[in-house]
């Protein structure tokens, strides 16, 4: 499947795009860049085919907002060395966070444009270059090239844990339409695309703020409808523990369409701690839950995220949270060393953990992570599965094609190298799996 950028060709100019961060900010960067497409701009893949550039920052930690920067930086110096002017737009969530304050400071930024302004980047852009665009906007603001697309159905946060800088970033929790969001997926799905991974930062609320409520449920339904011609999946990430209602399971127990894959981020599992963290639930009543969903969803798949070293953690609660993830053997678990970031009720929280500690409690928990995910990776050899092909890689034998299987969440788990076969980029093949290795497995085309 071709992409738009793939064979543009203009003269207004050439942009280079750069994404730090999460699969929401690939979105953002895919809206802008098909903005800029329709309005006569090509996509640049070097800074020395470059007229001007957009780095589409992250903000969510103290080192993510350093590594934006120092991307940033590193642009500029790159383009200097080439003696050659590289007007930069800094975009996202480190323009949303510190505003007035990061543009003092960097004087090799052209302009920045927060999250919320990132619709008007073809005025940005038009006017560093002297250009003028007329028209509107194209209806579907996307230029996915691959099988997959992540499919944003929300903006914001209403939750402020006591952890999180995303509501002072991105603002107040917002749904996107259904119809908005059905329309994207049709026209996706009409280009070649099979995977549709929906997003947001609390999707299980999706609807609550409508006029007339709706629910994630009902969103997942009709998207299997929309999918179904075309055999597509549908995956939901980002998911809290409160959001699994009863109407949800029943949608993923009974669409095939929607894969037995769900992200829920539990962070804690001590009462105590997720209070203090600003969020609800305990061991009991999140050993239960995920209980039911395997219970209740044939081969159900389950991510997590854990967090160690939150500010007034004890001995206890850390050999609680580890005893959790051992007992639940969950499939993929991302974690974390808390992060006293600027601004959230956390970072001003008596008990800061000493860094040595968080340190070694993160290791603790990302050994049992590892174990855990290597086992539930090796339970598939021997399966034969569909295959979604995202790309192509140096391997020791030479090229081999890259992919993912419907238990692996494209840009977060494990890899499908196809050893042998032939199949291009977006199709999707069918692979015996014939051996695994940490969280990667080896498939052969059939």
């Amino acid at each position: 499947m071709d992409s738009p950028s793939s064979s543009s060709t203009t003269d207004k100019g050439r942009i280079l795009f750069v994404t730090l961060g999460c699969a929401k900010n690939e979105v953002d960067t895919d809206r802008m860049r098909a903005r800029l497409l329709a309005a006569g701009y090509a996509e640049a893949e070097d800074v020395a085919g470059a007229d001007a550039a957009i780095v589409n920052t992250c903000s969510f930690l103290v080192a993510a907002t350093e590594e934006s920067i120092e991307c940033t930086l590193a642009l500029a110096a790159e383009a200097a060395e080439g003696v050659r002017e590289l007007p930069i737009v800094m975009a996202g969530c480190v323009p949303s966070r510190y505003g007035d304050d990061v543009a003092a400071e960097m004087s090799e930024v052209a302009r920045f444009v927060p999250a919320e302004q990132e619709d008007g980047i073809v005025e940005v852009i038009d006017e560093l270059l002297g250009n003028v665009t007329a028209g509107s906007a194209p209806a579907v603001l996307r230029t996915v090239s691959g099988a997959s697309a992540f499919i944003k159905i929300s903006e914001g946060c209403d939750r402020f844990c006591s952890f999180c800088a995303i509501p002072y970033i991105r603002g107040p929790y917002w749904s996107r339409p259904a119809a908005e969001i059905l329309a994207e997926i049709r026209a996706l799905a009409e280009q070649g695309v099979r995977e549709f991974v929906l997003i947001g930062q609390d999707t299980g609320v999706w609807g609550c703020d409508f006029d007339e409520p709706d629910t994630l449920a009902s969103l997942l339904a009709r998207a299997a409808d929309a999918v179904a011609p075309y055999k597509g999946w549908v995956r939901v990430l980002y998911l809290q523990p409160e959001g699994m209602t009863d109407e949800l399971i029943a949608v993923i127990r009974d669409r095939a369409e929607v894969l037995p894959y769900i992200d829920m981020p539990v962070q804690h599992c001590s009462a105590d701690v997720l209070e203090r963290m600003g969020r609800e639930g305990s061991e009991p009543e999140l050993t239960a839950l995920i209980a039911r969903l395997r219970r209740e969803i044939p081969g159900m798949v389950i991510r997590t995220t854990a967090m160690a070293g939150f500010p007034g953690e004890t001995d206890a609660e850390a050999a609680e949270l580890e005893a959790f993830l051992e007992d639940n053997a969950f499939d993929y678990c991302s974690v974390f060393a808390f992060s006293a970031e600027e601004g959230t009720r956390a970072a001003e929280l008596d008990g800061q953990v000493p860094e040595e500690v968080k340190l070694e409690r993160t290791q603790a928990l990302m050994d049992i992570a590892e174990r855990l995910g290597f086992a539930a990776t090796a339970v598939h050899v021997g399966e034969t599965v569909d295959v979604i092909v995202d790309g192509i890689e140096e391997g020791p034998d030479g090229p081999e094609l890259i992919g993912h299987a419907w238990f692996q969440a494209p840009d977060s788990d494990g890899a499908i190298h196809i050893a042998s076969g032939e199949a291009a980029v977006g199709d999707i093949v069918s692979c015996e799996l014939v051996d695994s290795f940490c969280y990667e497995l080896i498939g052969e085309i059939r």
